[in-house]
């Protein structure tokens, strides 16, 4: 049996030998490095464990695989612009290496050879895979919409929160599961399950990386500690903090989400009180482990080698239990 980690470095070694003309330079190069800044490579290697857990081959899911972690690299790219981030893995972001134009259209031209490496999956199930990989692209799209209308609302609800990660985030995990199984000869029905297993993985992995933002060890977990309350964004914290709190407290959380402090620590130090003080770090918590036994379940039902079951419920355990 494969481990993830190995796969994860299969697919590294494989996107380095992925080919791009040498000109235009400005189009290319910006590729080149997008793809060079590095990453888990998460994704494309589930893409891998989905062929492998069904009996399949690495070879049946390799072209498929490197297409989604194109894709994942394309939004990341698209992402930076629209969030003014001048940086990506402590490196400069394309658009302000380059320039914006440049970046928008390498990244049109990452989509396209995304789309065409994925179109390289088996014959027999390409009309399948390409109908999951497209669903998931427009639905990553529709996330990254949503997230950036939440930024002006006042009046965005839990349900829309966690059907806005689900499309921005745990889609793609579930699709790359779903894809892997039907390169690799699984059923339909069990890359649905597989698909299920992912998407709500994916759901209680953001719902985590909530909870670290506001209570992670700052020496562990990569960035500052804090940076979603100092941003004003709204987590499933914040609106499970409105939706508990009293008059009073709700004054005091529009408050403090109103505007950019003077006083940034100062604002998480109450910010996070008033969390503390409605419980919903504990709510959180508790909706995380539905969605994650909610993953379980779906995998348990996917007719998967035992080895592979272990793997993937291996992982999700690592997903749950990071610091960073």
């Amino acid at each position: 049996m494969k481990p993830l980690v190995q796969l994860q470095e299969q697919v590294a070694e494989a996107v380095k030998n992925l080919h791009f003309p040498a000109e235009p330079a400005d189009l290319y190069d910006p590729i080149r490095y997008t793809l060079n800044l590095g990453g888990k490579r998460m994704r494309p290697a589930l893409v891998l464990l989905g062929s492998l857990s069904v009996g399949g081959k690495i070879e049946d899911a390799i072209r498929p695989a490197l297409g989604v972690e194109v894709f994942h690299n394309f939004t990341l790219l698209h992402d930076d612009i629209m969030d003014n981030a001048p940086l990506r893995r402590n490196k400069p972001t394309v658009f302000a290496r380059w320039n914006t134009n440049v970046a928008i259209l390498s990244g049109d031209v990452m989509f396209a050879e995304a789309f065409r490496l994925v179109s390289e999956a088996p014959p027999a199930v390409l009309k399948s895979v390409m109908d999951v990989f497209l669903k998931a692209a427009v639905e990553v799209c529709e996330g990254q919409q949503w997230d950036m209308d939440f930024e002006s609302r006042q009046d965005v609800n839990i349900d829309e929160y966690l059907n806005m990660i689900r499309m921005k985030t745990a889609v793609l995990l579930g699709a790359s599961l779903e894809i892997g199984a039907l390169c690799g000869g699984g059923s339909a029905e069990t890359a649905r399950h597989l698909y299920d297993f992912g998407c709500n993985l994916g759901i209680a992995f953001q719902l985590h990386d909530d909870v670290l933002d506001v209570y992670g060890d700052p020496e562990k977990f990569g960035k500052r500690v804090g940076g979603d309350i100092v941003a004003n964004k709204k987590t499933y914290l914040k609106l499970r903090a409105l939706e508990k709190a009293g008059a009073e407290e709700k004054v005091a959380l529009q408050q403090w989400y109103s505007g950019k402090p003077s006083d940034e620590e100062g604002k998480i130090s109450a910010v996070r009180a008033l969390f503390d003080q409605l419980e919903v770090k504990q709510d959180t918590s508790t909706l995380m482990n539905d969605y994650y036994r909610t993953a379980i379940d779906a995998l348990r039902n996917a007719s998967v080698l035992p080895e592979y079951e272990k793997a993937l419920i291996a992982f999700a355990q690592n997903l749950m239990e990071r610091e960073s």
